[in-house]
């Protein structure tokens, strides 16, 4: 193991991150409160070094920690660019935007920030609050792979605000997932096999199966009762979150209160009687008639939800980055336990396709940053493969540091190190002293944003970001669980391998669609109608019978209905039309 990291600036990619804006600047008058970016420009080439330590806001809408980066991550980026991180959450301050608001109309929004591109970025700029950034750009070598990226986020200005997250050297036609897909039924397997491996024809047989894993293990090794299923409300927004994940399971996705199929053949209204979305509601309704739904699902969050899905006391998950996260360690996969999934035969699951443009989340440098040619070179950094694999290392399965977390074996391939393995796929590692000490998942980057996909290739080893498809990786965690399920599905090593070779994947073209900004007029309807939604969709899911579940779905429709809800949906349904046209031209284009 290397005493220091090898941090490396080359090719990769550029991205932009952003923050939530709710009031426009120029209600808060804010072009006179900024410089408008006459911070001193330095131009050139980057320095290797900085010599003066400076503190870096970083205003970022997608953090979920608050104050100075920690451990190896910061230790990182001090050591190259003598930077300490001060990461400003509006999450962890009360969530909305009243920080935000706050911040803007002080004129000062950070250093760097992470923000959303579209109507957000745009008035950054008119207020004069995001510096230009063509001074540095033929230096950002890294983020200039990615240019027709980069110039899309800046379309319709005179100069380069902003860096786009996600982007990605894949197709656009091709899934943007690496091992498993985004969505998918993830069950506790080793129950599923316990019960018989029974096959689930629809997502309606998958209710007995799940009785029957709860009654296999009723209680669990903590002593609590267990649950095949278990929701949690913090995600709720247009409609009951969980709720719409099933969705991905056919195909679908949301635009606003429409589920858009990803081929852009069929557009449903959430509240259509025959909807996937109602279809969901009464699955979560059977399911809590038969006693297999944790009734603590109105009150918990997500971390009370996680935090049981380790203890073992949650049997299904709607995503794998959830329960294969909280319980496949290599402990429990090795006495055959997890989360893996069991398939239904009439689903076509729902991916995103690599984005051409990358994500709506942007990043950008601040008019008055303190040091722009430093902050520029920080972001570029975040696209090179050392940057790639150190910040992604929580959000997209990269491999941390190299040195740390994996090397190059005898053979040129990357592995991960005892170290690695111990801080990736166990219970967490204490980092040494040399690397900045601490917990490595404490010490883990905070900015919680994806500049390259993990699934990407790294140009120096040849293989993708993401170590779980590493032949070293493959090869290294055969285990009871992993090989009962491959045994069981045919030998195919990974869920994609299977989804994409029995024709059960669904890909939505990565062509970064961005809906118009709603009016007013629509904003204030949106948000009343989403408020009954949600209300009645928690209600219909935990009805005491039938009727009082049909009741309140009347209920929910003629109260939406006389909210002005067909305003909102003519809104939603224009948009849907118009981001599968926009994938359309990008496949034709890019595909």
């Amino acid at each position: 193991m290397t005493s220091s990291p090898t941090l490396r600036r080359r090719p990769s990619r550029r991205t932009v991150l952003g923050g939530g804006l709710s009031l426009t600047l120029a209600g808060l008058g804010l072009a006179a409160c900024s410089s408008g970016g006459d911070a001193v420009v330095a131009e050139g080439p980057f320095p290797e070094s900085w010599d003066e330590e400076l503190s870096f806001d970083v205003f970022d809408g997608l953090a979920n920690q608050m104050g100075n980066q920690p451990g190896w991550f910061g230790h990182l980026v001090k050591e190259e660019f003598a930077l300490t991180l001060n990461v400003i959450a509006p999450n962890v301050a009360g969530g909305g935007d009243t920080l935000y608001n706050t911040r803007v109309a002080a004129g000062d929004l950070g250093d760097v920030i992470v923000t959303d591109v579209g109507q957000k970025l745009n008035e950054l700029i008119d207020g004069g609050l995001v510096a230009d950034l063509t001074p540095y750009y033929e230096n950002m070598a890294s983020v200039s792979r990615f240019d027709a990226a980069v110039q899309k986020a800046s379309e319709g200005t005179d100069g380069i605000y902003a860096i786009p997250t996600q982007v990605s050297s894949i197709k656009p036609t091709e899934p943007s997932e690496g091992i498993d897909p985004t969505f998918g039924p993830f069950v506790r397997w080793d129950l599923y096999k316990e019960v018989g491996y029974p096959e689930i024809g629809t997502l309606e047989d998958l209710l007995p199966v799940l009785k029957s894993m709860q009654d296999a293990l009723p209680t669990a090794d903590n002593g609590k009762k267990t649950y095949a299923l278990s929701l949690f409300a913090d995600w709720d927004g247009n409609y009951m979150n969980n709720a719409k994940q099933p969705c991905c399971y056919y195909g679908y996705d949301e635009v606003g209160f429409v589920l858009a199929k990803a081929d852009g053949t069929d557009f449903q209204s959430i509240l259509d009687p025959d909807s996937l979305y109602v279809r969901v509601l009464k699955f979560f309704f059977d399911a809590n008639q038969l006693g297999i739904m944790d009734p603590e699902s109105t009150t918990q969050n997500y971390d009370t939800l996680f935090s049981k899905i380790q203890a073992g006391q949650v049997l299904f998950s709607f995503w794998p980055w959830q329960g294969q996260a909280a319980y496949n360690t290599e402990d429990n996969m090795a006495a055959g336990k997890g989360f893996m999934i069991a398939p239904l035969a009439d689903q076509k699951i729902f991916s995103y396709g690599a984005s051409v443009y990358g994500a709506k989340q942007v990043f950008a440098v601040g008019a008055d940053a303190e040091d722009p040619q430093r902050a520029a070179a920080f972001i570029d950094w975040l696209y090179s493969p050392a940057g790639v694999y150190a910040n992604s290392s929580q959000t997209m399965g990269a491999a941390g540091p190299q040195g740390l977390t994996w090397e190059l074996n005898a053979d040129g391939k990357p592995e991960l190190t005892d170290f690695g393995r111990q801080a990736l796929l166990g219970a967490g590692a204490e980092v040494p002293a040399e690397w900045g000490g601490g917990d490595y998942i404490d010490g883990s980057s905070w900015l919680n944003v994806t500049t390259v996909l993990g699934n990407d290739i790294d140009p120096d080893t040849g293989a993708p970001y993401n170590y779980k498809m590493w032949e070293t990786y493959q090869e290294s965690v055969s285990n009871p669980l992993v090989e009962d399920w491959s045994g069981h599905m045919g030998g195919f090593a990974t869920t994609m391998e299977y989804l994409t070779a029995n024709d059960m994947v669904a890909v939505g073209t990565g062509a970064s669609y961005v809906a118009p900004e709603d009016s007013s007029e629509v904003e204030t309807i949106r948000n009343q109608v989403k408020a009954v939604i949600v209300e009645n969709s928690w209600k219909m899911a935990f009805a005491s019978d039938q009727a009082e579940f049909d009741s309140l779905l009347e209920t929910m429709r003629s109260t939406a209905e006389g909210l002005g809800y067909q305003t909102v949906l003519d809104v939603d349904m224009a948009n849907a039309e118009a981001q599968a046209t926009l994938r359309d031209e990008v496949a034709a284009q890019f595909g």
